[in-house]
């Protein structure tokens, strides 16, 4: 089983376990990741973190910008199977008939549900009680090929972003090592996805990451949580962007206008909502560090906080 040589398509941290996990039972003979990108002000590329991975692991690493034009090195190599996992392109269809045992890929959601970029944060932005991990075999058609394999994880009240990502991760790398046995001697399961299932995970635009206090106060909630460690749900606080990190519903009955601070002290700042009271717990005001609130209360008069619009 170790003779089967892979090429490997990925991009994110998210696909490192995944990676790993090839790399400890197959012959990883090539991995595919997204160009170096510019970061800080510097400009300085910084490479993907699939890609610090395999050179570090002596394998061969192609960054085509665009695959749809870039693939003929590819399909110039020995590989068995193609594995993808968060790379970010749209795979051509000379691809994925190309290696002998298909094209798959580790999709962070229990398709149909979640197809897109962003099925982590979506997952908890809607509230699900459940996602998961989905094997699947590549289509032509955004993340629409048949299933082979899934498995679930509940997502908790405590889940954020960075939690769910972590355990989805590791479960990625552990059901796609179960499957791959199955798929090398063609005992595996394939069933269609019902596209009257479908939903969507799109990429999180900018416009997402706005509160709208005019939301019931779990909406809310849930929306902090699935934006947290990133890319960060904000608020604006005399015009300035104010960053929400955590926050809970309260469980105070105040009056207030909707979208005003009602009250604040060392636990929190209460902010009223459509339906309820939003408590948050901590947060980055603008230009600062991240702080609890009650360092960012210290020194100031909290009364002072009391009505002011926050949009």
């Amino acid at each position: 089983m170790g003779k089967i040589k892979v090429a490997f398509f990925g991009t994110p941290i998210f696909a490192i376990p995944i990676l790993e996990g090839l790399v400890e039972n197959y012959d990883v003979v090539l991995v595919v990741t997204q160009p170096d990108k510019p970061v800080g002000r510097s400009k300085e590329l910084k490479p993907s973190p699939i890609k610090e991975f395999a050179l570090k692991h002596n394998i061969k690493v192609l960054t085509p910008a665009k695959i749809k034009e870039e693939y003929q090195e590819i399909i110039t190599e020995e590989i068995d199977i193609i594995v993808t996992c968060a790379y970010g392109q749209i795979i051509p269809d000379e691809l994925l008939s190309f290696p002998r045992l298909g094209c798959i890929n580790v999709h962070a959601s229990l398709l149909p549900e979640l197809r897109g970029g962003a099925p982590i944060h979506k997952a908890i932005i809607n509230g699900y009680e459940k996602t998961g991990i989905t094997i699947m075999y590549m289509a032509s058609k955004m993340d629409a090929g048949d299933i082979i394999s899934q498995i679930e994880t509940p997502i908790t009240d405590e889940d954020n972003v960075g939690t769910l990502h972590d355990r989805l991760s590791q479960l990625g790398s552990e059901l796609l090592l179960n499957t791959l046995p199955s798929i090398i001697d063609g005992t595996n399961a394939r069933a269609p996805q019902d596209e009257d299932l479908v939903t969507y995970a799109y990429n999180i635009q900018r416009e997402e990451e706005k509160l709208n206090f005019n939301k019931n106060t779990i909406e809310l909630v849930n929306q902090i949580r699935g934006l947290y460690p990133w890319p960060l749900a904000y608020m604006l606080i005399d015009n300035k962007e104010t960053k929400v990190l955590k926050a809970k519903v309260s469980n105070k009955c105040m009056d207030g206008e909707v979208g005003t601070i009602i009250h604040a002290d060392e636990e929190g700042l209460y902010i009223k909502t459509i339906d309820g009271v939003l408590k948050v717990l901590e947060i980055k005001p603008f230009s600062k560090k991240e702080t609890n609130i009650k360092d960012y209360l210290n020194g100031k008069d909290k009364n002072s906080l009391i009505g002011r619009s926050v949009r």
